[in-house]
């Protein structure tokens, strides 16, 4: 970004370059060459003097500070942030420009930055949130240090709910391919069982969210399934949904009998699929 693009309220006095020679960081060979470079690998010349190791990032901080007129911050990961304050800049914003927030007061938003020339990009964020930017220099390594320390549980907070897990109890690795499509792609984690046993030892070592399970299947049916589960406190409440081939009309009454939370006929269509698991997953979290 050229200097004219700066926002009004910071815009460099002096150059970098200049300001380092007169601190006596760099001579003015090592400057000329650096600069050469810097234009060959499209780079910007502090940060191609701190990689290179130079200067260090509190030396390029200062002298950011004097070429801009603005003060420098330091030390200030190890202090408490309040949520609402980090929501004013997403996370991937923080990450991608090295910007952390660090007070709201009077209406202005004090900002650290190790990068002017981004200034803008917070700029507009304070700006819609009706707020005055001020902005602060720091080395990147604090910004980051302050990002990686604060923002885990801003990210946390934003990322979606965990996908629900279904255990699909089904011998038929036909069916179970097309039911587990079906789950998937609606953003579901799907575990299998081949028979009704191994569904069994699979949700006491650790419950899903829901299980779907078929009438017919070896060394345990679904029946027994069942009645085995609702044997235990933790997974008692296990929402579970019968499917069945049966041409047996009397076959959803006795499942719904039996405790079964719901009952589908096989071929099992998607849209029906979907909506009778969206039902019993709802109901689950009611519950909880």
């Amino acid at each position: 970004m050229s200097p004219k693009a700066l926002p009004k309220m910071v815009m460099p006095q002096k150059r970098l370059g200049e300001i380092l020679l007169e601190k006596g960081l760099i001579n003015e060979m090592t400057l000329s060459r650096s600069l050469d470079r810097s234009k060959k690998q499209n780079a910007k010349l502090g940060k191609l003097l701190e990689d290179i190791g130079l200067i260090t990032g509190d030396e390029l901080a200062d002298a950011l500070a004097s070429q801009y007129g603005i003060r420098v911050v330091r030390d200030f990961a190890k202090y408490r942030y309040a949520p609402e304050l980090l929501a004013l800049i997403p996370p991937e914003t923080a990450r991608k420009y090295i910007i952390f927030p660090l007070k709201i007061d009077s209406g202005r938003l004090a900002v650290a930055l190790s990068d002017l020339t981004d200034i803008s990009v917070v700029a507009d964020l304070a700006a819609e949130q009706h707020l005055k930017l001020v902005p602060f220099v720091a080395s990147a390594a604090e910004i980051q240090a302050a990002i990686d320390r604060h923002y885990a549980r801003v990210e946390a907070e934003l990322e979606p709910r965990r996908a629900k897990t279904i255990l699909l109890v089904e011998d038929d690795r036909l069916i179970y391919t097309i039911l587990q499509g079906m789950l998937v792609k609606k953003g579901y984690r799907v575990l299998l069982a081949f028979n009704g046993m191994e569904a069994y030892k699979m949700v006491l070592r650790d419950p899903p969210d829901l299980i779907l399970t078929d009438k017919v299947m070896p060394l345990m049916d679904g029946y027994a399934l069942q009645t085995a589960l609702r044997g235990h406190q933790e997974t008692k409440n296990i929402p579970i949904i019968m499917i069945s081939a049966s041409n047996d009309t009397n076959e959803e009454a006795n499942a719904f009998e039996r405790g079964f939370f719901d009952y589908l006929s096989k071929p099992v269509r998607e849209a029906t699929l979907l909506v009778r698991v969206e039902r019993a997953l709802a109901f689950a979290e009611k519950q909880d």
